[in-house]
């Protein structure tokens, strides 16, 4: 593929993707203020179908749900519980790799790390774990002097990333400068095409 075509395509993907879900959220901010709680979540779980949807028509088998985990005691399975995902991508019924949907990292980071640590040591399994955020920024300050803050939390990326274990892929639509720039950072997240025109099918080879 010539650069410039492949750069176009790039550019297509993330900035059509981006702009038709900021328009959803623009929307949404428009409904009275008590119902912000409401209007968020709705942005979120919609933004979850949307990526499902994208990647089901890439041709990726990929659902939500439950997975059930075993817990064995003495080496027999003694009860099951189920661990829920926003996305599960399968290759004839066998869970390839297991990927969560934000819109924005802010108070979500943590748990996505975990989850990764947790589900395949009880599993016994190296299942890949990514993460695809919209963006990660927020307003700040108050009307009529309203400015820009960022919500992601590089320390908490890089110790996570070092000392527990790192994701599979970190993705993002409007990725943050410092992304592209700082150690540990630029070698683990990336821009959402990555993931749709090379990772994901590295997930299900």
């Amino acid at each position: 593929m010539k650069p410039l075509i492949q750069k176009k395509i790039v550019y297509l993907i993330n900035n059509f993707i981006y702009t038709c879900q900021q328009s959803i959220g623009a929307v949404l901010d428009a409904l009275p203020a008590k119902r912000v709680n409401t209007a968020r979540k709705i942005n979120g779980d919609l933004f979850e179908r949307f990526i499902r949807l994208i990647i089901s028509k890439a041709g990726v088998d990929v659902s939500d749900g439950n997975i059930a985990v075993p817990v064995k005691i003495n080496g027999e399975v003694a009860f099951n519980f189920n661990y829920q995902h926003d996305l599960i991508i399968k290759v004839d019924d066998e869970t390839k790799a297991i990927g969560s949907v934000k819109t924005s990292s802010k108070d979500r980071l943590d748990k996505i790390f975990i989850d990764k640590f947790l589900f395949n040591r009880l599993t016994d399994t190296a299942t890949p774990h990514f993460a695809i955020f919209l963006n990660d920024v927020q307003r700040k300050g108050k009307e009529g002097k309203y400015g820009v803050g960022a919500t992601f939390l590089p320390g908490h990326f890089k110790g996570y990333t070092i000392k527990l274990n790192s994701l599979d892929g970190v993705y993002y639509f409007d990725i943050r400068p410092n992304m592209k720039t700082e150690a540990i950072l630029k070698d683990h997240i990336k821009t959402f095409d990555h993931f749709l025109l090379s990772d994901v099918w590295k997930f299900i080879e």
